[in-house]
């Protein structure tokens, strides 16, 4: 069978999808509504292996309330851009940044999840003006994260195992896209909880992440953030970039994870809060690693009490 195209993520549904320049390459965006930048603007940054869609429930539900929200396919995801590099903290921290202007705003609170989330993190410390507020789901801090790889056998052990498989060039592309995506499906059974694994959503989900990791250069792109952030650890540039992020942020500060994620753990993203000042940490009742997906009336509650905190 063929590769799914790009345009395949273009699903339809209460939202409009937009092409958006920005630091050089074509974001694709999401958003319900008219677009309106006179409301403020909540911009949603998806995890490893997924793309926009995994903010769906959001979407409305943020736009219902008055904000602008858009989702996005994030650099070499999706049908956005996939160039060969720029996988490394600065650059994604600057994708961030131009979009929010490219979207006709001067700031954003910003929302991601695990690989969203790290980038949540390093455009709030090195684009501050940009960003009013952080929220984190499954999402530690970068520097919380590699203490507790290091310091912590449980959170090294969730962490590192599938981690480090990702290193190896192409071999590791063709676990992501073999025998249908099929590591996709293996991936949320192992991160989700079981009550929403016999979920007609729950099925849909796998579908479409599955088809989702096949379209060309998608494998290879979500991989580089993995290689970036490992091989980084031993050079200049990665020693430089933690340097950078070991500053406090003074803007409201949420830390989610779901009560039931054992790969992201409680004490290292509840560690954040040395880097945050005024971070909010919460649990999510019944959900895995992907809580905005498994409960997302829940995360929806406690993203709209954040935001008003701005």
């Amino acid at each position: 069978m063929p590769a799914p195209d790009p345009s395949s993520v273009r699903i339809e549904g209460p939202w409009t999808h937009l092409d958006v320049r920005a630091n050089g390459i074509r974001f694709h965006a999401v958003e319900c509504g008219d677009g309106r930048i006179d409301r403020p603007l909540v911009l949603l940054l998806h995890g490893f292996g997924e793309f926009w869609w995994s903010w769906r429930h959001q979407l409305e539900s943020l736009t219902a309330q008055g904000y602008r929200a858009v989702a996005l396919d994030l650099r070499g995801y999706g049908d956005s851009d996939k160039p060969p590099r720029g996988y490394d903290g600065w650059t994604l921290a600057g994708d961030t940044n131009a979009l929010i202007r490219s979207l006709g705003h001067s700031d954003a609170a910003l929302v991601g999840h695990a690989d969203g989330g790290l980038v949540a993190w390093a455009t709030a410390t090195l684009h501050p003006r940009a960003v009013r507020s952080v929220a984190v789901i499954g999402s530690p801090h970068p520097r919380a994260l590699r203490y507790a790889v290091v310091r912590d056998g449980a959170q090294r052990s969730a962490f590192l195992s599938g981690f480090l498989g990702n290193q190896l060039p192409r071999t590791a592309e063709k676990t992501l896209t073999r025998s249908d995506g099929a590591f996709i499906a293996d991936m949320f059974a192992r991160r989700t909880a079981s009550a929403w694994q016999h979920t007609d959503e729950y099925a849909e989900v796998i579908r479409r992440n599955r088809a989702a990791i096949q379209i060309p250069g998608v494998a290879f792109c979500s991989l580089e953030y993995r290689r970036w952030a490992f091989r980084s650890q031993l050079r200049r540039d990665g020693v430089k970039f933690l340097a950078l992020m070991n500053q406090r942020l003074h803007i409201p500060v949420l830390a989610a994870r779901g009560h039931l994620d054992d790969y992201m753990l409680s004490e290292t993203v509840s560690a954040s809060r040395y880097w945050a000042s005024r971070m909010t940490y919460a649990e999510v009742d019944g959900s895995g690693h992907y809580a905005h997906e498994e409960n997302p009336d829940q995360v929806t509650e406690l993203l709209l009490e954040h935001l008003q905190l701005v």
